[in-house]
């Protein structure tokens, strides 16, 4: 079997994106298929007028990367294309291209370019509908992204898309991380029999450690508003017998920095060895988000150490983590209620111990590497038996 993916690199480094992207390709390397990966970056783009003018027009309808694609999949001839962020420079047009050789497509979703312009699902720190189902005149009207130019930019990609039905018409199957994601499409207009559910895949590290000789309460993710550091903070403010260390880099580092407690410490952007022993020395990790996260890396990171989350009980988080069985759920945007669940935790190491086991056991049987090739080859093969009866359209 010949695979083709296709990504868009974003502008920020460390992505849990990007790195599920590469843990696809390298497994079905690994597994004897033939896997190509055509890639795209956007860093830089920001930083010269050149660059986000190409990001703009790119953005909307990318000849180059039609003809690009096109002629990747005539020298290549996979069996199917596999594509993911297709913002802003590969763009909706890669789908066109595969539709005229025939080539079954395959789309995860990794976040919400198909239902909000921003992908975020978030205005001023709340979370937001008000585009969903063809009203991204609303990215303009709030000004979104803090630059006129940049929402206009955004709603227009997301418009022409939904009026050219690119998406909707081009891609065979599409793989979500939970429910709520595949819910939330089909209120956008999409097909629900054209949807399979399946979360990243969990690589683990040997045997488990046991959270319950772990150190301090942990947290590795991006630096920024949506990820909702600022909860976590005022948590750990309340519990000054617990430490705290926070992993990752991004533009709110500063800020959080200086709203930090004592028994708080930033510990910077970690490799993926020091990273590793980030996880074997905590005892719990918190996802305190406060926007729809998709299925955040770290969960399964986490899970393949055999550590308990505590995640905010919002969008699909709370399938992710079952409440009192591989880790916690708490209040979206309640310190008060984080507090209270690091604290049971924090004070009760069997407890973690237990559900750290349970997260390591069910992300292995349900998620581990074998069973992942599988459940994924199975979404290749539906994906070309239904393009060979012609029923890649809705």
């Amino acid at each position: 079997m010949r695979l083709l993916q296709i990504y868009n690199q974003y502008r920020s480094q460390n992505c849990g994106e990007e790195r599920a992207v590469f843990d696809v390709l390298n497994l079905m390397k690994k597994k004897g298929v033939e896997a190509k990966l055509l890639m795209q970056t956007s860093r830089g783009l920001e930083s010269s007028l050149r660059g986000k003018l190409r990001a703009f027009s790119s953005g909307i309808y990318s000849f180059s990367a039609y003809h690009e694609v096109s002629r990747v999949v005539a020298d290549f001839r996979p069996d199917v294309v596999h594509v993911n962020n297709l913002y802003p420079l590969f763009s909706p047009s890669v789908l066109k291209a595969c539709q005229r050789a025939g080539m079954p497509v395959v789309m995860t979703v990794h976040n919400y370019s198909l239902t909000c312009p921003t992908m975020y699902h978030l205005y001023r720190g709340a979370v937001c509908e008000r585009c969903l189902g063809g009203r991204e005149y609303w990215c303009v009207a709030k000004n979104c992204r803090n630059s006129n130019s940049e929402s206009v930019a955004y709603a227009l990609r997301a418009f022409a898309a939904r009026k050219l039905r690119l998406f909707l018409d081009l891609v065979t199957l599409f793989i979500v991380p939970t429910e709520f994601t595949k819910n939330l499409l089909v209120r956008a207009g999409f097909s629900p029999d054209r949807f399979v559910v399946l979360r990243n895949m969990v690589v683990t590290d040997g045997e488990p450690a046991d959270p319950a000789s772990g150190q301090y309460v942990g947290y590795a993710g991006r630096m920024s508003p949506e990820k909702g550091v600022d909860i976590l903070l005022r948590a750990a403010t309340q519990l000054p017998e617990a430490e705290f260390r926070l992993a990752g880099a991004g533009p709110a580092v500063e800020d959080l920095t200086k709203m930090a407690p004592p028994n708080a410490r930033f510990v910077g952007l970690l490799d993926e060895l020091a990273l590793r022993q980030f996880y074997r020395e905590a005892r719990f990790l918190v996802v305190p988000s406060r926007w729809y996260e998709m299925c955040p890396l770290v969960i399964s990171q986490a899970a393949g150490h055999g550590l308990p989350v505590i995640v905010s009980n919002l969008g699909g988080l709370g399938e992710i983590v079952e409440n009192g069985v591989n880790g916690l759920t708490f209040s979206p945007e309640s310190a008060d209620d984080l507090a209270s669940k690091i604290k049971s935790l924090w004070e009760n190491p069997a407890l973690c111990t237990t559900m750290g086991r349970a997260a390591y056991d069910r992300a292995v049987a349900t998620l581990g590497e074998k069973v992942y090739f599988d459940q994924l080859m199975g979404v290749y093969d539906k994906a070309r038996r239904l393009r060979s009866e012609g029923a890649s359209v809705a």
